[in-house]
């Protein structure tokens, strides 16, 4: 896998020799840490926004809903017809939608003008989401793209351990305008740095596109993509109702400190996962599989021991720390050269059809059985996933 050569990489300087581009990567590190703030913040700040636009919480709640959708419908489409362009105007484009769309957002006072801008920043996310593996791995040298792959997806396991609680926060302190705003002033402070030190590269040629239904016959790609649906399913039926887990285990106060935890293992997983990643990614893959499924059996047998429910927490993180870098790493590598620029959107559908799906059978199991059934749930999707990627070991998960 180490041998295919990404499309683009012979007109960057960085991706063959041995310069690492540090504030190139980290620039790309700052796209998804916006991506993922604009995504989750109206969670934090329900009670403020329902006050604010003097509508319910649920209904404040769609303003993350939407956003999915945005992600989920744009990905596809929006790469299909922009792949023929030069890739760092695409790249500005859609940031520059987060200033927009965030600024609009932290000044109207229009529910259904706040809803349309929250659905067309998520087209923006969702076209990010599809470049920022792909341009990651045009920057650096080949033998350090799963390192290279890690800095630029550093970004996330940052605004949820960090961003997500400061920004909410500062809406009880600023009002939740003002957390928008700062959203906003980041993105200018982005732009000037993706112009400072972010390349540019030519679109694909139309004799090197590749159609959806190509890509997902290269073998290989479907078991990663199986992969990404069930082990993403499973993280977000936990990481959507970790508030009612935690308080049916007698935790029900402790929710920021949790997820305080489980970010701060998520940050030194996708560290270990960028020191090792370019040789061990299939023993990665596995491990992290394997500790998500003993962790899920492990939930089963936490009823009210505090300390216990914090070691699984910690794993959770630990596992999902390096899982978009191994994930996108194993589809590059799967794809190929000319298929690089579409697998990646394919792949940012998937994992939004994983978020909605995890939150959608969450919601059902909370219902209908009580957190208790999540513990069987998870083991059984990671399981399935976990045995995927231990078959797939000749053309998804090679040995290395």
């Amino acid at each position: 896998m180490s041998n295919i050569k990404v499309s683009g990489t012979e007109s960057n300087p960085a991706a063959s020799s041995e310069t690492f581009p540090w504030l190139g990567l980290l620039a790309l590190a700052m796209t998804g840490f916006i991506c993922i703030m604009t995504e989750t913040i109206p969670a934090g700040l329900l009670p403020q926004i329902s006050q604010g636009l003097h509508i319910s919480e649920a209904m404040a709640g769609q303003l993350v809903t939407v956003y999915a959708i945005g992600s989920l419908v744009a990905a596809i489409p929006v790469a299909i017809v922009t792949r023929g362009w030069r890739r760092r105007p695409l790249l500005l484009l859609a940031i520059g939608g987060f200033l927009v769309f965030n600024s609009i957002t932290a000044v109207s006072a229009s529910y259904p003008v706040i809803l349309a801008a929250r659905l067309f920043a998520g087209v923006s996310a969702g076209v990010l989401w599809g470049m920022i593996g792909g341009y990651a791995l045009r920057m650096v040298p080949s033998k350090l793209r799963g390192r290279g792959m890690a800095v630029a997806m550093v970004g996330t396991p940052i605004a949820l351990a960090i961003g997500v609680p400061a920004g909410t926060f500062l809406g009880s302190l600023m009002g939740w305008r003002a957390v928008f705003g700062i959203m906003s002033a980041l993105t200018v402070v982005l732009i000037a740095w993706v112009l400072w030190k972010v390349p540019d590269y030519p679109g694909q040629s139309t004799d090197k596109q590749s159609s959806v239904y190509e890509v997902l016959t290269t073998p290989g790609v479907r078991p990663i993509l199986f992969v990404v649906l069930t082990w993403m399913t499973a993280h977000n039926v936990l990481y959507t109702y970790i508030a009612p887990f935690l308080a049916d285990n007698g935790l029900g106060e402790s929710v920021g400190v949790a997820l305080t935890f489980f970010g701060c293992a998520a940050l030194i997983g996708i560290w270990i996962t960028g020191m090792l990643i370019d040789r061990w990614l299939r023993i990665l893959v596995l491990i992290s599989l394997a500790a998500f499924a003993i962790l899920s059996i492990a939930m089963g047998y936490s009823n009210n021991h505090p300390f216990m429910i914090y070691i699984i927490v910690t794993v959770w993180g630990l596992t999902f720390g390096g899982a978009a870098t191994l994930l996108q790493t194993a589809l590059a590598g799967a794809s190929g050269e000319s298929k690089v620029d579409m697998v990646m959107p394919i792949n940012t559908t998937v994992w939004n059809l994983a978020i909605a799906a995890g939150g959608v059978a969450g919601g059902i199991l909370l219902e209908d059985l009580g957190t208790g059934s999540f513990s069987w749930t998870l083991f059984i999707l990671s399981f399935l996933a976990l045995f995927v990627a231990w078959s797939a070991k000749r053309h998804s998960f090679p040995p290395q």
